[in-house]
């Protein structure tokens, strides 16, 4: 037996010799690894085995390779990606959505249950259904498909995609609104009144009020979170600070005033005095609360009375009377004028000056607003309503005289379709210069001396007419005391320049305001084209009802007595009829104070 050891180099065998003949492959080089004889040498295989390996390897990597390309983009939605917890990976958008859907549907306890909000200190609870609270599944399915991963993130990597919230923000904002509510407050808007010739500044407030856009943010934001959510109130400041509103007193308002202006024109001189200057000086504030002075040369017009008759004749609107139970057309005509726009201008650059107060006019063709053309358009025929009220005292005392002076003022005016009548801004400030006297007026709870006292009762007169012509109630304020010679509910005072009466013409024909007085009644009338059957009023019963108390006053000329009246809250109901059927019906509400029983004398012991 043959021994091998290890290191020798020359092995022997005593088995047979065997001759293996090597396999050829095809298209290999005949030459390559000839020996000398007639087979192959051994390298030859070596060299084919690592080739072929090496081409197995290859495949397999390259089919592993695409098998997981294949494995991590299949779907339209990235692997690895998450909504709410749900794996939507790998997934259709159909496959995603249905297993979005399935989540939601394990959730809905969760997802329906009431949720708290804190608004300011206020807390409260909100069901997401009453504020259009949803998951919006398409949507949020669309974001899942477009989340960013690439090779690596689909392979290994995973993200949450936040589920797209939907809210129906008027209806949230409306709730959220009833949980704010004396916590918030409106913006005072910057203002500067003439008294007579007295500037007066109103400082701006910033108002405190929800932010629907934020509100709506935090809410979509916060509802999914399980925990509560607070929604902020945000302050807004008006444009024009307490500091602008004290130089434009300074520099503008005071200044206006101090001297008269000349108006200069080439058929005469004309002395615009301070009143008449306070009366058209307006500063008016934007809805952002930009304040902004101007002339309105309508009312400064108004204040120079027949000042500009001697250089100029006036248009003369076209109009109606009424004469024979029916409206007549009172022809009108063009006039020659100041240019009011250049007048406005030029006046407003001279107000701030100690000197210089010069303003040089050229008269213009000016035609009517209204023309009997335009005026035959508007479809004034018959009276559609009217009402009178009933004055003490008769035609000599200050408070008639002040009913019947408004009365004048608003005689034969004629509100267009669509437009608003406001009566403070027709009659504008009521004293001693517009025809107005000493009356008593109701101020701080209690009847004192002052100038234009009574207009509430022509104000409730003008309430009542447009009330029951089916007009459209823009802005009004009963009294605070109940008077029996008023409708109860059904009224309206009025003070300058804070409280207001305005309607609006919500027909599509033209409304003229017709007025007249006897000794003891006034009386207002609106005439239009009739298209309502019927304007009637329903009362609920008086509910609430309080006792008046007894107040002792210091005796004196200021002093006026009041035998009091009961307070109570009570409901009326305008029912509108149209084609025997009713089209509206609006509802009023308002609460009476008691008015205490006023005694000019000192209390009992």
């Amino acid at each position: 037996m043959a021994v091998t050891l290890y290191g020798d180099k020359s092995l022997s065998d005593d088995r047979p010799t065997v001759q293996v003949t090597a396999v050829s492959w095809p298209g290999e080089d005949e030459q390559a690894g000839k020996s000398a004889g007639s087979g192959r040498g051994p390298g030859s295989w070596s060299r084919r085995a690592r080739v072929l390996l090496a081409g197995v390897l290859a495949a397999v990597v390259l089919a592993g390779v695409g098998g997981a390309a294949a494995w991590a983009y299949a779907g339209d939605v990235p692997r690895g990606t998450t909504v709410l917890g749900a794996e939507l990976g790998g997934r259709s958008r159909t496959e995603a959505a249905r297993e979005l859907r399935a989540e939601l549907d394990r959730r809905s306890a969760t997802l329906n249950a009431p949720f708290t909000v804190l608004v300011g200190e206020k807390k409260a609870q909100l069901t997401p259904a009453e504020v259009g609270l949803a998951v919006d599944v398409d949507a949020t399915v669309a974001a899942a498909a477009e989340a960013e991963a690439g090779p690596t993130g689909r392979l290994f990597g995973s993200r949450e995609v936040k589920p797209v919230v939907t809210v129906d923000a008027a209806r949230l904002d409306a709730k959220l609104r009833e949980i704010v509510g004396k916590q918030g407050r409106e913006m005072t808007m910057p203002a500067i009144i003439f008294t007579g010739t007295t500037p007066k500044p109103v400082y701006p407030k910033p108002s405190l009020a929800l932010d629907p856009e934020r509100s709506t943010e935090v809410v979509r934001d916060g509802w999914l979170a399980g925990q509560p959510v607070t929604v902020p109130l945000v302050e807004k400041h008006p444009a024009t600070t307490r500091e602008e509103v004290d130089q434009l007193v300074t520099e503008l308002a005071r200044p206006a005033v101090a001297a008269p202006v000349t108006l200069s024109t080439d058929k005469g001189k004309v002395t615009i005095p301070p009143a008449a200057i306070a009366r058209g000086l307006r500063f008016s504030a934007d809805d952002a609360g930009k304040l902004t002075p101007r002339v309105d040369v309508k009312r400064l017009r108004a204040a120079l009375g027949d000042r500009l008759a001697a250089i100029e004749v006036a248009p003369k609107d076209a109009g109606l009377t009424i004469a024979g139970g029916k409206p007549k057309v009172v022809p009108g005509r063009a006039g020659k004028q100041v240019d009011s726009a250049a007048l406005g201008r030029d006046l407003l650059a001279v107000l701030p000056k100690s000197d210089g107060r010069t303003v040089t006019a050229t008269l213009k063709t000016a035609e009517p607003e209204l023309t009997e053309a335009k005026l035959a358009e508007l479809g004034i025929k018959e009276r559609v309503s009217t009402f009178s009220t009933r004055f003490p005292g008769g035609l000599s005392s200050p408070r008639s005289q002040n009913i019947i002076q408004a009365a004048k003022d608003v005689d034969g005016t004629i509100v267009e379709p669509g437009k608003t009548f406001s009566l403070n801004g027709h009659t504008g400030e009521r004293g001693y210069d517009q025809g107005y006297k000493d009356a008593p007026v109701i101020l701080g709870g209690k009847l004192v001396p002052g100038v234009g006292g009574g207009v509430s009762q022509f104000t409730t007169t003008l309430f009542n007419a447009s009330y029951y012509a089916g007009l459209e109630d823009v802005e009004h304020k009963p009294h605070s005391y109940y008077f029996s010679r008023y409708p109860a509910v059904i009224e309206s005072t009025i003070f300058w320049p804070d409280l207001d009466f305005k309607f609006r013409n919500n027909t599509p024909y033209g409304v003229l305001i017709d007025t007249s007085y006897t000794s003891n009644t006034i009386t207002v009338s609106m005439w239009s084209t009739k298209i309502y059957d019927s304007v009637k009023t329903e009362y609920g019963p008086r509910r609430n009802i309080t006792q008046p108390k007894t107040v002792y006053l210091e005796p004196g000329p200021k002093c006026i007595a009041a035998v009091g009246s009961e307070g109570f809250t009570q409901d009326a109901f305008r029912v509108i009829k149209k084609d025997g059927k009713v089209v509206k019906r609006e509802k009023f509400t308002w609460t009476y104070d008691a008015e205490p029983k006023f005694i000019c004398g000192p209390e009992p012991s």
